[in-house]
């Protein structure tokens, strides 16, 4: 008898990261999302999987060797580690060689059965020779890379919906056709010097749940039908929710989960299997963060299976 599918989550306890106190990245989130999404039984600890450690190898296909040399030998200059954002430390270089990793078995599972989904991710700040915006190694970068390097997609369609632009990713991908990369995100957020992606849209300050989901609307059923991806990596970052303290958008709670819902639909409705990091969520309350991200597992869980 054929088991019954279920949505598959990647996580593993190094994400669970220590920052020093009062810094305003939230790593607890990585550690509260799991958590509730089980209290409340969307899903099992047997459709959590712990993702491996990164092969130098594969790291190399996306990244400079100067720098991941640098970076894992942790004698990045002072410089180098303020742009990063984070106090370099061996647990934190670790802990994005397995974030990585997850993201590339998210890939794997997604093409098997439709979607998976990783607890971190969406470190589309980190460039092919630097890491900047609390990323070190660039997931997605490194997933798509390997993917199309081993034949197991021949083009990916990006759609980072994280509110700053994934600079690091169009960097990456300006001279590679078989990637789209697509970020709508917050005009005038960071970065300031935006790159050039294969699709920006800027959205203005203040923009709420009608003009946000329009436009989203306008944009990605025909991205999807003339790109003909065959794998769709979904950036869903819940910083565009207005209580968020470095988005600078007014989208609502029930206006994000909109979002994702339209995501998916669209995913379903061209028969593209998706696979989802998180990316960023900086709302002061905590509970306001993990319930933004919990909704995206939850329409994940319920649409697909």
């Amino acid at each position: 008898m054929e088991q019954e599918k279920k949505l598959r989550i990647a996580y593993s306890p190094v994400y669970k990261y220590r920052l020093p106190e009062g810094h305003r990245f939230p790593m607890v989130k990585y550690d509260l999302i799991p958590r509730q999404l089980m209290y409340e039984g969307t899903v099992s600890e047997d459709q959590f999987f712990h993702p491996d450690r990164l092969s130098d190898e594969v790291i190399l296909k996306t990244h400079d060797e100067g720098y991941w040399n640098r970076l894992k030998s942790l004698s990045l200059s002072p410089r180098e580690i303020r742009k990063i954002g984070f106090p370099l430390r061996e647990d934190l270089v670790t802990r994005g060689t397995h974030i990585a990793q997850g993201t590339i078995d998210c890939c794997r599972i997604a093409l098997e059965d439709g979607v998976a989904m990783n607890v971190a991710g969406g470190t589309h700040h980190s460039f092919r020779n630097h890491g900047e915006g609390f990323c070190l190694l660039n997931d997605f970068a490194i997933a798509a890379t390997h993917l199309l390097d081993t034949g197991e997609a021949r083009k990916i369609l990006i759609v980072d919906l994280d509110v700053h632009q994934g600079n690091g990713t169009a960097s990456i991908f300006k001279n590679e056709p078989r990637v789209f990369t697509f970020s709508m995100h917050g005009a005038k957020n960071y970065p300031t010097q935006k790159e050039q992606s294969d699709l920006d849209v800027g959205l203005p300050d203040g923009t709420k749940d009608d003009f946000y989901l329009n436009t989203l609307k306008e944009i990605l059923p025909d991205l999807i039908r003339n790109e003909a991806p065959d794998l769709i990596m979904y950036l869903s970052g819940v910083d565009i929710i207005a209580s968020d303290k470095l988005g600078r958008l007014s989208v609502s709670m029930q206006g994000c989960k909109a979002r994702d819902r339209f995501v998916f639909e669209c995913c379903l409705e061209a028969g593209v299997p998706v696979a989802v990091s998180m990316g960023g969520g900086y709302s002061p309350r905590i509970a306001d963060i993990v319930e933004a991200h919990s909704n995206t597992f939850r329409l994940a869980a319920n649409l697909f299976f």
